[in-house]
C-alpha cells in the first residue's frame, strides 16, 4: 500500500485536475508518486526534483510499468500537470517546477527510447495475462487497493499453484479466440440491418401492438396474440385452445421479446406503444446497427430455463449461438446436416434427456426452422456448397462474441501496429486472412521501417514468432536489402538474414550447413510451441526436401547450437513414421544431451 502521503497527496491532485476540466490524468500521476516513494525513496512530494525525475523516468519506470511507445505523450502530460500541480499547491518553488518541466524535455527522447526498449512482446503478454487473470476472478481493474491486495496475495501463493492458474487463464482465453474476419463497411451493414427481415417482423409487431393492451408481465392476452399470428405472418398452432400465454406462441414470443429489449416497443399504463428504438432504426447508421443488434441478440439467444424440462424447440434455440459461433469460425460453407450432426452430440452431452437416441429427428428439425429464420432475417445465406454467414452475420456474430469476453480480431487491425504485435497476431490468422494481414501492413511504412521491426522480431523473440517475421520479411523486396544485410551478424538473425540474401541474389556468402541445422531446428520449435509434437513433425517433413537423407541429417543435427535442439530431436526420435529415421534421431537427442550438460 502507498504510504499516507501518496493517497493525501493524490486526491488533492485529483480535485486540483478536477477544477480544471480534468486535464490531467490523476491515476497515472498517483503511479508515479508510488513509483517515487517505494522505487526512489522519496518521503514527501516536495522533494522531487530534476536528478529524481531522471531515475524515474529514465531508470525506474521502463524496469516497472508496462508502457508502450503509443502512451509516451500521455506519460509526459501527466508529469506535466504533476509539476504544474506541485507549483500551484506551493509544495516545491516556482523555480523547481520549471526546473522539472526543463528536465522533462531534455529526457523526453531519451524516455521514449527506454520504453521501446522495454516494451517486448513478452512482457506485453505477461501483463494482459496478469489482467485477465484479475478480472477472472472479479477484480475491479480501477481499484487500485483491490488491485495490490490481489497482486499481493498472488505473489504470496505456492510457485506450483501461480503456474496452475496461469495455464489455466491460457487454456480458457485460447477457447475465447476466433479467427480474424472481415467485416463490411458501416453503411454497408446499416443498409442491411434496415433491410433485415428480422427488422421488418418487429416492425410489424410494433405496428400491430400500438396502444394494445398488456399483462403484468408486459405481454399481450393470449387472444390478441392468436388473432395476430395472421396479421404478422407466423404460423398458427395446430391446438391453439391450449396455449396458455405468450410462450405457447414461440415464434411470436421472440418478436415480442426482442423488440421490447431493443426498445422498439415500450409499455406504460398497461398498453404498449413505440419505443424509440424503433425511430432508432431509421436514424443514422450506428444508431440503426445499434437497435438491429438488440434485436439480434435477444432474438437468438432466448435463454430458456430448464427447471420444467424444455422442448426440442427451446433446446435448439437455446444452442443457436454455438451453431452460429461454428459458421463464424469456418473458413467455408458449412452443410445444414453438419450443423445438425454436431447440434445434436452438444444437447445430447449437455442436457440429460430420457431418450438421447431419439432426438437426432426432432434436433434437426428444429434447426431447419431456425437457419430458415436466420436467413429470412439476412444473418445466413445459402451458397453452392452450403451455408454462411451474411456480412450483417458476420458483424452481428461477432459483437455478440466481444461481449462475451471473445478476442474477435478484424482483417486490418494491425496494419499500424508494431511488427512485435503484428507477428503475434498473425497465429489466429487463417492463410488467407494472413496474406491480406500482411499486405496490409506492408503498405502502411516504407520497407526499410518493416525489415528493421521484423529483424527485431527475428532477434528478440522465440522460435514461434522467429518463424513468423521470417515469413514476413520473405515478402520485401531488394529495397530491404541494407537493413537485412546490417542484421547478419550472429545468431539468430543470421541464417534468416543470409537465406532472405540469398534467395535474391544479394548474398555473398550462402547460408552455411550449419545455418540450415539452425534454422530447421527452429522452424520445428516453433511448430512445437502451439501444435503436438505428432502434428509439428508431420508438418515439418512436408517442408524437407524430398531426396533429404533423414538419417545423416539426425545424425548431423545434434551439433546444432540451438538450444532447441535435444527438445526437437526427440520428438522426430518419437514421431517420425521411418523406424531408422526414429532411431538415429533418438540417438543424436542423446548426444545433443550429454553435450549441452557437460557444458
Amino acid at each position: 500500500m502507498a504510504e499516507k502521503w501518496v493517497e493525501t497527496t493524490s486526491e488533492d491532485l485529483r480535485r486540483w485536475s478536477e477544477e480544471r476540466g480534468g486535464a490531467v490524468d490523476a491515476q497515472g500521476a498517483r503511479l508515479l508518486l508510488e513509483l517515487a516513494q517505494e522505487q526512489a525513496g522519496l518521503t514527501g512530494p516536495g522533494e522531487l526534483d530534476p536528478a529524481t525525475l531522471r531515475t524515474l523516468l529514465l531508470e525506474v519506470f521502463p524496469a516497472v510499468v508496462v508502457a508502450s511507445a503509443e502512451e509516451v505523450p500521455a506519460i509526459l502530460d501527466t508529469v506535466r500537470g504533476l509539476a504544474a500541480y506541485l507549483r500551484d499547491r506551493d509544495l516545491v518553488p516556482a523555480d523547481r517546477a520549471a526546473a522539472l518541466l526543463t528536465e522533462l524535455d531534455g529526457i523526453a527522447p531519451a524516455f521514449a527510447e527506454a520504453v521501446v526498449a522495454a516494451d517486448s512482446p513478452e512482457r506485453q503478454a505477461a501483463a494482459e495475462m496478469i489482467t485477465g487473470l484479475m478480472a477472472a476472478d472479479g477484480v475491479d481493474l480501477d481499484d487500485e487497493a483491490a488491485v495490490e491486495e490481489w497482486l499481493a496475495a498472488f505473489e504470496e501463493l505456492p510457485e506450483e499453484e501461480r503456474v496452475a492458474r496461469t495455464e489455466d487463464y491460457l487454456r480458457r482465453a485460447g477457447e475465447l479466440a476466433v479467427p480474424p474476419v472481415r467485416l463490411a463497411p458501416e453503411p454497408e451493414l446499416a443498409a442491411a440491418a434496415r433491410a433485415s427481415g428480422l427488422t421488418a417482423q418487429v416492425r410489424a409487431v410494433a405496428r400491430w401492438a400500438e396502444g394494445r393492451a398488456v399483462d403484468e408481465h408486459d405481454e399481450p392476452s393470449v387472444a390478441d396474440a392468436l388473432a395476430a399470428l395472421g396479421e404478422l405472418g407466423l404460423a398458427t398452432p395446430r391446438r391453439a385452445a391450449d396455449v396458455a400465454d405468450l410462450g405457447g406462441l414461440p415464434e411470436l414470443e421472440r418478436l415480442w421479446w426482442a423488440a421490447l429489449e431493443a426498445e422498439v416497443i415500450t409499455t406504460s399504463g398497461g398498453r404498449a406503444q413505440a419505443g424509440p428504438g424503433l425511430a432508432a432504426l431509421d436514424g443514422d447508421d450506428a444508431a440503426a446497427l445499434e437497435t438491429w443488434l438488440k434485436l439480434f441478440d435477444a432474438a437468438v439467444v432466448p435463454e430458456h430455463e430448464g427447471e420444467d424440462g424444455l422442448d426440442p424447440t427451446q433446446l435448439v434455440q437455446n444452442e443457436l449461438t454455438g451453431v452460429l459461433i461454428r459458421l463464424y469460425e469456418q473458413d467455408g460453407p458449412s452443410a445444414p446436416e453438419e450443423l445438425a450432426e454436431a447440434l445434436t452430440a452438444h444437447i445430447a452431452d449437455s442436457y440429460e434427456l430420457a431418450e438421447p437416441a431419439a432426438i437426432a429427428a426432432t434436433v434437426a428439425a428444429g434447426l431447419e426452422l431456425e437457419l430458415a429464420d436466420l436467413t429470412a432475417w439476412g444473418v445466413v445465406e445459402g451458397v453452392p456448397d452450403g451455408l454462411v454467414l451474411t456480412p450483417l452475420g458476420v458483424w452481428g456474430v461477432r459483437e455478440l462474441l466481444r461481449a462475451d469476453g471473445f478476442l474477435a480480431p478484424v482483417v486490418g487491425d494491425l496494419a499500424d501496429a508494431p511488427a512485435a504485435d503484428l507477428v503475434a497476431g498473425l497465429v489466429w490468422h487463417r492463410e488467407d486472412t494472413a496474406d491480406e494481414e500482411i499486405g496490409r501492413w506492408l503498405a502502411a511504412r516504407p520497407a526499410a521501417d518493416a525489415a528493421d521491426g521484423l529483424l527485431a522480431v527475428i532477434a528478440e523473440g522465440g522460435p514461434g514468432r522467429r518463424n513468423l517475421a521470417a515469413a514476413v520479411l520473405g515478402r520485401l523486396g531488394p529495397e530491404a536489402e541494407p537493413r537485412v544485410r546490417a542484421a547478419a551478424d550472429g545468431q539468430p538473425v543470421r541464417p534468416y538474414a543470409l537465406l532472405w540474401l540469398a534467395e535474391r541474389g544479394l548474398a555473398a556468402d550462402e547460408p552455411s550447413r550449419d545455418d540450415y541445422l539452425w534454422m530447421f531446428v527452429d522452424t520445428v520449435a516453433g511448430m512445437l510451441e502451439t501444435a503436438e509434437p505428432r502434428e509439428a513433425v508431420a508438418a515439418a517433413l512436408l517442408r524437407a526436401p524430398a531426396e533429404a537423407d533423414m538419417v545423416a541429417f539426425a545424425e548431423e543435427l545434434w551439433r546444432s547450437e540451438h538450444p532447441d535442439t535435444a527438445r526437437v530431436l526427440e520428438a522426430l526420435g518419437a514421431h517420425h513414421p521411418d523406424r531408422t529415421v526414429a532411431k538415429a534421431a533418438r540417438t543424436a537427442a542423446h548426444k545433443a544431451r550429454s553435450v549441452r550438460g557437460r557444458g
